[in-house]
């Protein structure tokens, strides 16, 4: 079963959180789910700033009685908060005019982007769109993650890979992943590459250790475990 199954889907309400954290009625359910679409999508797609460029791991939402809470965690907060916090806070309007709500919008961030999957699936959907070689930019990534301190990592490509012309799969393993495990802490991420042939369809799965494991995987020695704190950002 955890071989067919996001395994993120596979551990939520286990050992995982749900990335939206809110209760509703019944007749209220649905218009909830939506705002929760629109403001991903919004923040994603943002129709005049890139922000998908600052690297954005995943976007949590917990709803209140008064406000939406809106996390980010991004690999360079930076480019969404602006010079003394000017972004953020124009994002934040934003937001608040699309979806009618009080928005509390926080800015975490990722410490180690190679430790995410989203990040380095996007990262390798932004190389092959400019025609990198698939399976120099797999090697590369892998490599990458193992060295942040992974204990595995699984990167797999679909579609006209090379510019074939019959579409075909490609998978980069190292170290373990094991998917039917559910103490262990396995991150997936899934994005598109869209090349002139088509889409490649980009699928990463990083085992970032066990869960209750002290550093959860994110230091490859004990001598390079990291001593300054994750910084959060929060009006």
């Amino acid at each position: 079963m955890g071989q067919k199954v996001n395994p993120v889907a596979f551990r939520c309400g286990v050992m995982e959180t749900w990335k939206s954290r809110w209760y509703a009625s019944k007749g209220e359910f649905a218009q909830f789910l939506l705002e929760d679409k629109k403001i991903r999508d919004f923040i994603k797609k943002h129709p005049t700033q890139n922000y998908k460029a600052a690297g954005i791991d995943k976007i949590e939402i917990e709803r209140t009685r008064d406000e939406v809470k809106v996390t980010l965690f991004v690999a360079r907060p930076g480019l969404i908060i602006g010079k003394k916090g000017q972004e953020v806070e124009r994002l934040q309007n934003e937001i608040q005019n699309l979806v009618g709500r009080r928005i509390n919008l926080k800015i975490e961030e990722v410490s180690r982007p190679d430790m995410q999957a989203q990040l380095v699936a996007e990262k390798i959907a932004e190389q092959l769109t400019r025609r990198s070689s698939f399976r120099r930019t797999m090697k590369r990534a892998a490599e990458e993650s193992m060295d942040a301190g992974a204990k595995g990592i699984k990167i797999q490509l679909a579609g006209r890979l090379g510019g074939a012309e019959m579409a075909r799969r490609e998978k980069q393993i190292s170290g373990s992943i094991p998917l039917s495990t559910l103490r262990a802490k396995i991150n997936y991420g899934f994005t598109e590459a869209l090349t002139a042939q088509g889409h490649i369809g980009v699928q990463v799965w990083i085992n970032q250790g066990n869960y209750g494991d002290e550093d959860n995987g994110a230091d490859a020695k004990t001598g390079q475990a990291s001593k300054s704190p994750k910084r959060s950002y929060k009006r």
